[in-house]
């Protein structure tokens, strides 16, 4: 669906009791030979994704009547915070909670296409592995280091402007809409790969939100030192797909470019205590 149509398609009154069609593209494990499938289905005002694949799963049967498995997919909170149901949706990766079937197939007959995202090994269906993408937020350390989870007492005070920065930064879901868009995130299905490989802008945005933490700057060094490394920063090609697709609208531009003034800092600082 291109564009205008989109837009023509948003701008129609949704149609109630309709009927709809869902072309997924479906997968029965690692490895396997992808295949895709359509089903037809009855929405109503307000739908979105999830509830359509939940009719799917309850009767597992196509558009031509061929009874089928259900399909596999992921998720967790249904309100767009956990991240865990990003698919690609009529070929733009978002969350599939939050997207409604009024937005997307207003019509009688409409469809939408499901996708896996890309930059991941599909487990099965819709249902992609992301453990590649919490794995880049253990090599910038992106927590607040303490030593246990007793009272501490009063933190640090910190200004309105740097907690306001910080909200932001902090909205994110880990949900892999950045890593799906952009042109420098690559499959790597070997782990030996995934400490060398680009880092993608999350925990690029984690590490700057991290670093700006009364506490959690003192693990500031360590994170630019992986950010400095093969796979960090500077292997950002600028493409800004990342930022276009955020759900969160979270400034990873900005990041990218915070993080890389401070690893050009560190790196000249470093330099002259050695020297």
């Amino acid at each position: 669906m291109t564009t205008t149509q989109a837009r023509q398609s948003s701008a129609r009154r949704p149609v109630p009791g309709r009927t709809i069609r869902l072309r997924i593209l479906r997968c029965d494990g690692p490895g396997k030979p992808s295949r895709w499938e359509t089903f037809s289905i009855k929405v109503e005002s307000g739908a979105n994704i999830i509830s359509c694949l939940q009719q799917v799963a309850a009767n597992p049967v196509t558009a031509d009547g061929r009874a089928t498995t259900p399909v596999v997919w992921d998720s967790g909170c249904l309100e767009e915070v956990c991240g865990a149901c990003t698919m690609v949706i009529n070929g733009k990766v978002r969350q599939s909670c939050s997207c409604l079937v009024d937005e997307y197939a207003p019509g009688e007959g409409d469809q939408i296409t499901l996708e896996p995202m890309s930059k991941f090994p599909v487990v099965r269906d819709l249902w992609v592995d992301r453990s590649r993408l919490f794995h880049a937020l253990r090599r910038v350390k992106a927590w607040v280091p303490i030593d246990g989870t007793y009272h501490l007492g009063h933190g640090p005070r910190e200004s309105p402007d740097a907690q306001a920065t910080r909200y932001v930064l902090s909205e994110c879901m880990s949900c892999g809409c950045c890593l799906e868009a952009c042109p420098q995130y690559n499959v790597e299905p070997d782990a030996s790969a995934w400490d060398t490989s680009f880092i993608g802008a999350h925990a690029i945005s984690q590490a700057r939100l991290f670093n700006m933490h009364p506490t959690g700057r003192q693990l500031a060094g360590e994170r630019l030192e992986a950010l400095a490394g093969p796979g960090g920063v500077n292997d950002c090609g600028n493409a800004q797909n990342c930022v276009k697709v955020c759900p969160k609208h979270i400034p990873l531009t900005e990041s990218i470019a915070a993080i890389g003034r401070q690893s050009t800092v560190h790196a000249i600082a470093s330099w002259f205590a050695r020297g």
